[in-house]
């Protein structure tokens, strides 16, 4: 794009937001050149120009802007994002939605407010506490990550072992299409008709469309939460209960599990009252009605105990059960007291297969020289193992990311998969060919361009490199030709 061209869409652009709303500058333009993933993954690029809307009408405008120009287009909420989903790896035009924050409506009789992409996480659930409501969906970053970074990530967090993920809490959406159009799909109806359009944008990380709104379901605040904090010799023993308690027939609502490294820096950091001489320590709610609560609470620290607890400590009051989750949400920052960076990885596997998983990232840990903290969420086998390195030290990156191939690798082969709730975005997109055929990714391909036959949105994304979605589709209609059969 030459000088005089992009002059002139910057004058458009600003003929829609206002000129105070729209960053062309390389020092403003400086702060949206990355997310929190790590530059050594998905690199810096700085958008062409960064525009910050107000209402949806002006982002529908933007995107037939930006259309109209052939250039890319990149959703930003909050930039928390650690794969790489918010990255402008093509420049063109970046939509920050950092100015749509509004609560619109909060429906208590039918348990659903409508909000803006802006809004952070945590502030949803503050503002309807006083009604007797929240928002479930919990990532760790929830002080800072917005509803719409949740929905295009399928975000889900310390409580999603009952309460699910952002899937599950999303009810309706309003999207600005690749095709310019503002539409809305879902809604407040547990029973729609024809194609689960919902269910396709959430988690699409922003390649089908850009949200706008979001209907979102509220979960009402349980009468009594137990918070129990029970410590182990050993990871294996901490991984043998978690797997007691859920064969139990006990649902917590989160079932967090901490490592000896993480135990140390939280508590050099916050004197939360981890007990240092544990090889793991499980952070474990229970919620629902006093009497069950209460059941639960002692048949899990009975359980813990049959699997070699060392404590097991229940929190008497609301100030214990905040010190105790405050080690936990804040844990990842703490880290930096051991070492400068960390690669944070996003894996699943089965939880029968966590105690394998565990000791094959002690063994990461062994053969690529690197420490390795621990934390994450047990109750469904989403592994958070943080690779801690000093990006100054030659060939310590490298084996960091060697290290967390190899991690990837041995979780999909265990039966998991290569995100529980991060995202793809540039981190992991060539990692999809290890679980998706050709033909599978062929198949996601068909759908991202009936929603986007240009590639405008978002790109770069989801997809394996070696492919573009056009490629991709090419070779399904191929393959079925092959197989006699056509596709028109």
């Amino acid at each position: 794009m030459t000088a005089e061209e992009r002059a002139e869409l910057i004058r458009a652009l600003a003929g829609v937001v206002g000129d105070a709303h729209v960053v062309s500058d390389p020092a403003g333009l400086s702060v949206y050149q990355y997310d929190a993933s790590d530059e050594a993954i998905a690199g810096i690029h700085q958008p062409l120009v960064a525009v910050l809307p107000a209402t949806a009408e002006e982002v529908r405008d933007v995107t037939r802007v930006a259309v109209a120009c052939g250039l890319p287009i990149v959703a930003r909420g909050a930039g928390t994002g650690l794969a790489g989903g918010a990255i402008a790896s093509r420049g063109g035009v970046m939509i920050v939605m950092t100015r749509m924050t509004d609560i619109i409506e909060v429906n208590e009789t039918d348990r659903y407010a409508i909000v803006e992409p802006g809004l952070i996480n945590l502030d949803l659930s503050i503002s309807i506490a006083d009604r007797g409501y929240f928002f479930a969906p919990d990532p760790a970053s929830q002080r800072a990550c917005s509803i719409g970074g949740n929905v295009a990530n399928n975000s889900g967090g310390p409580h999603c072992l009952k309460y699910g993920v952002t899937s599950n809490h999303i009810l309706g959406l309003e999207v600005v299409l690749p095709d310019g159009s503002l539409t809305w799909v879902g809604g407040p109806s547990a029973e729609t008709s024809g194609y689960d359009l919902t269910g396709a944008l959430v988690g699409s990380e922003g390649t089908l469309g850009v949200i706008t709104k979001a209907m979102v379901r509220l979960t009402r605040t349980p009468e009594t939460v137990s918070v129990l904090l029970a410590s182990f010799p050993s990871m294996e023993s901490a991984s043998r209960a978690v797997t007691a308690i859920i064969a139990d027939g006990i649902l917590p609502a989160s079932l967090e599990m901490m490592d000896a490294l993480t135990i140390t820096a939280v508590e050099a950091a916050f004197s939360c009252g981890y007990p240092l001489d544990a090889a793991a320590v499980l952070l474990i709610e229970l919620d629902g009605l006093t009497e069950t609560v209460a059941e639960h609470r002692d048949a899990v620290a009975r359980l813990c105990s049959q699997h070699d607890a060392q404590q097991v400590r229940v929190a008497t009051t609301k100030a214990e059960q905040d010190l105790l989750w405050l080690g936990r949400k804040a844990a990842f920052g703490t880290l930096g007291r051991l070492a400068p960076n960390y690669y944070l990885q996003d894996t699943v596997v089965p939880r029968t297969k966590l105690p394998a998983a565990l000791d094959f990232i002690g063994y990461l840990s062994r053969n690529f020289d690197i420490q390795i903290a621990n934390v994450f969420h047990a109750g469904d086998g989403n592994l958070h193992p943080l690779m801690l390195f000093d990006r100054y030290r030659p060939g310590q990156i490298q084996r960091v990311l060697e290290a967390g191939d190899a991690l990837l690798t041995h979780c999909i082969d265990a039966g998991g998969s290569v995100s529980g709730e991060h995202g793809i975005g540039m981190e992991k997109k060539d990692a999809l060919s290890l679980v998706f055929t050709t033909n599978d990714l062929a198949a996601m391909a068909g759908l991202k361009r009936s929603f986007d036959p240009r590639e405008l949105f978002n790109p770069d994304k989801v997809f394996p490199t070696a492919f573009s979605c056009g490629e991709l589709t090419n070779l399904k209609q191929q393959a079925l030709e092959v197989d006699g059969m056509y596709v028109v």
